[in-house]
């Protein structure tokens, strides 16, 4: 099975993990999805994540968070830039995502951050993903 997307893929089984308020899901590794797994965590989007190996394969457990009320702290997620069609950013043209209210991902030159960081850093690079 090939998949020409796996970031994508990614952000589906997110997607429809929290949907069916399941408590965790398994992605196969990377380590551009490990570091947007990580960037998730520090943003208090998914509650931890631990990388397992199983026969020679890694995978990637992500541990999803909920309210009180048992919903999903992520509201959505969106891939922005396609394997057909790139999308970079500039520090520039960086705006918040939902006006604050959400986050997106960027693979920069100094490795993978939240677009408030970029802003702070004045970096730009490949816009990944937006999670509200």
């Amino acid at each position: 099975m090939s998949m020409t997307d796996p970031i994508a893929d990614m952000l589906a089984r997110l997607r429809n993990a929290y949907m069916v308020k399941k408590s965790e899901v398994v992605i196969p590794h990377s380590k551009i999805k490990e570091a947007i797994v990580e960037n998730f965590r520090g943003e208090g989007y998914v509650k931890s994540y631990r990388v397992v190996s199983e026969e020679n394969l890694k995978k990637i457990v992500v541990y999803l968070k909920y309210t009180d009320g048992g919903e999903s702290v992520i509201r959505g997620l969106k891939r922005v830039s396609k394997p057909g069609r790139r999308v970079y950013v500039n520090n520039k043209n960086l705006k918040p995502v939902l006006g604050g209210l959400g986050n997106g991902i960027i693979s920069t030159s100094e490795g993978v951050k939240t677009v408030k960081q970029c802003i702070l850093d004045k970096v730009g690079g490949e816009y990944i993903c937006q999670i509200w």
